[in-house]
């Protein structure tokens, strides 16, 4: 007897795992783009109030935004943008977190709710972001990840005594701290095959482990914490000079050449940062105060944003960035603007320049916010 035919099986239907789903979307450029909304907020917000600190015409006079400026601009604007970067190279899902948060944290510090809850969540957007980075180093014991860690911690010691003490000089060596650390690292990882020195990897880990020393410094011993934290800021200026691709790639053409001057402006800016730290003995006031906080977070920050927003964007976002030589006009204005502000308005107590230079510096920094997203929409659209 022949034995009856099998029914045939249906195929098991295509189900997508949740892990697979839940990969996917974080890959989304849509997905991404939300975290960066609440930074974009924080910046034109922290722009307006930096209108209404110089006297000028601010689109909203609000009295609460001069109080939150520095650390809007510093911790919701770049902090997120840092938290989003460095959740993308985790990829997981619980890493984008830190840059929800600290975009949050912006909002809240911007609405009515009392001022301490915007800076709880700070706070907690801080430690996720560091927490961010162990699984980083876990990977590969990277000193690159390690030095941006120590620059993460110096994030959340600003976040922690903010909650205490309102004073932004204060904890200006913390947040200095926190973007340079993050930068260097950066750069450490960008110029790892033009080095040769074996001495200069482990020079920078020196130089970043005694840098976060120094910053403690400043708040337990000011009188020898600020010199000590302006000479070491130096000496990591000196680092970056010396061995930064910037020196060679400044001779080419395009988009290196441009890379290379921001670079190279934003770390000149950084040393007269260092110089103006290294000659104090307390907390930064008046002009010395408005020449170091605006030297490291406009002429080495921004600049730093300028130089690596067509090449860091794209790898985030998942939207091309395409270069433009347009990209020169405010990456000049910005640090012409600087010069005016803080070398004539400053340095020569001309108040008339200090407002202009300022004014200026907004400009700069809107106009390339206005050719970035022309560029990467108008690529978008002709790639479709």
């Amino acid at each position: 007897m022949t034995p009856a035919p099998k029914p045939a099986q249906k195929p098991a239907p295509n189900r997508k795992s949740p892990q697979k789903h839940k990969t996917k979307l974080l890959r989304k450029p849509a997905f991404r783009m939300l975290f960066m909304l609440p930074a974009g907020a924080a910046l034109l917000v922290g722009l307006n109030a930096g209108l209404q600190l110089l006297g000028a015409d601010a689109p909203l006079k609000v009295e609460r935004f001069p109080q939150v400026h520095g650390m809007l601009l510093v911790l919701s604007f770049v902090g997120t943008v840092i938290a989003l970067e460095r959740s993308v190279a985790l990829n997981k899902a619980w890493g984008y977190a830190s840059p929800a948060l600290l975009g949050i944290a912006g909002l809240l510090l911007i609405s009515p709710v009392d001022l301490w809850v915007g800076k709880s969540v700070m706070l907690a957007g801080t430690i996720a972001m560091t927490l961010v980075y162990i699984p980083l180093w876990r990977r590969q014991y990277d000193n690159v990840v390690l030095i941006q860690i120590l620059g993460a911690v110096s994030a959340v010691a600003a976040a922690a005594l903010w909650i205490r003490i309102p004073s932004i000089p204060v904890l200006l060596p913390f947040l200095i701290t926190f973007v340079v650390l993050t930068i260097a690292g950066e750069r450490l990882e960008l110029a790892r095959i033009g080095i040769s020195s074996p001495k200069a990897e482990p020079l920078l880990l020196a130089a970043s482990f005694t840098l976060l020393a120094a910053t403690a410094a400043t708040l337990l011993w000011p009188a020898m914490g600020y010199p000590f934290f302006g000479v070491t800021l130096l000496s990591t200026v000196g680092w970056l000079v010396a061995y930064d691709a910037a020196r060679k790639t400044i001779r080419s053409q395009g988009l290196p050449r441009y890379i290379a001057a921001c670079l190279l402006a934003g770390y000149g800016w950084l040393a007269i940062a260092g110089v103006v730290l290294a000659i104090q003995d307390g907390p930064l006031t008046g002009a010395a105060y408005d020449v170091a906080i605006h030297a490291v977070f406009l002429g080495f920050t921004i600049s730093m944003i300028m130089a690596h927003a067509p090449v860091i964007l794209p790898a985030v976002l998942r939207k091309p960035l395409p270069y433009t030589p347009g990209f020169w006009l405010p990456a000049g204005l910005l640090h012409l603007s600087l010069a005016i502000r803080l070398g004539m308005g400053d340095g020569a107590g001309n108040h008339g320049a200090w407002v202009t230079g300022g004014v200026l510096n907004v400009i700069s920094i809107l106009l390339f916010a206005v050719m970035a997203i022309w560029q990467a929409t108008h690529a978008t659209k002709e790639k479709a």
